[in-house]
């Protein structure tokens, strides 16, 4: 009975499979309707599970082909007064990598268009894998982006209305951009918003420990060999960024 539960828990499986799986197992002593009826008495459905899922499985499911797509935007001072500024964000749910667009004071859907054949070039060049891109369903999309995606044979999967916690991801990105960095300026127009991004993203890349991944930089994965020398403490020097507002810390060459 437990490993019955267990299986249909952690699968969603119907009872054919279930018992597919138990007679795999050596466990040929268990009726079909024996299966059944261990499913009925927990609450469970003794067919398998349909449709999408949850959102959580989808995202553990597609987590290394899926990138989540969003706009921020941030205020800026002219001459003319407080132009606002905005950029696109994506980033991969596995690897936490990002790609953020040039600012532009007006997103149109002609420069929306644009930004998307710009990380679709991107992922060309860096050899990353793309199949699904998720957005949300503001109007400043209109059907370019879609159709750039769908052409470069990417799926768009729009998020449902109200529907909290489907975005984390790039939401979260945005919010440690702001807080962590452009909140501290004033920022004098697109060059200087564009400057202050390319600072941060490069930070964001190669220096930050990230607590998805083990509190590790992207792409530095393994901790240190359990034989590795002790760190020599004065040996250990901070390295910084847009005038000490970003730091890390390395081992002195």
């Amino acid at each position: 009975r437990e490993l019955v539960l267990r299986i249909a828990q952690e699968t969603g499986w119907g009872y054919t499979r279930i018992l597919g799986e138990l007679k795999k197992l050596g466990i040929d002593y268990v009726s079909r309707q024996t299966v059944v009826n261990i499913l009925k008495e927990a609450g469970y459905e003794p067919g398998p599970k349909r449709g999408a899922g949850t959102w959580d499985e989808f995202l553990k499911i597609h987590a290394e082909t899926l990138w989540q797509c969003d706009f921020f935007s941030k205020r800026t001072m002219s001459r003319f007064g407080f132009p606002q500024l905005f950029a696109m964000v994506f980033i991969n749910v596995a690897s936490r990598r990002v790609w953020v667009s040039p600012a532009t004071r007006n997103p149109t859907e002609v420069w929306v268009e644009e930004q998307a054949r710009a990380f679709r070039d991107y992922a060309k060049a860096a050899d990353v894998k793309v199949a699904t891109v998720s957005r949300d369903n503001d109007q400043i999309y209109k059907q370019g982006f879609d159709r750039v995606m769908n052409e470069s044979g990417v799926a768009v999967k729009r998020l449902a209305y109200r529907a909290p916690n489907t975005h984390a991801f790039v939401e979260r990105f945005i919010q440690s951009l702001q807080v962590e960095c452009l909140n501290h300026f004033l920022v004098f127009g697109e060059k200087h918003l564009d400057y202050l991004i390319r600072e941060y993203v490069e930070h964001y890349h190669t220096e930050r420990p990230h607590q998805g991944l083990g509190n590790r930089p992207i792409g530095e994965r393994a901790p240190p060999p359990a034989d590795a020398p002790a760190v020599d403490l004065a040996g250990v020097e901070r390295r910084t960024r847009l005038g000490g507002l970003l730091s890390h810390y390395v081992r002195a060459a």
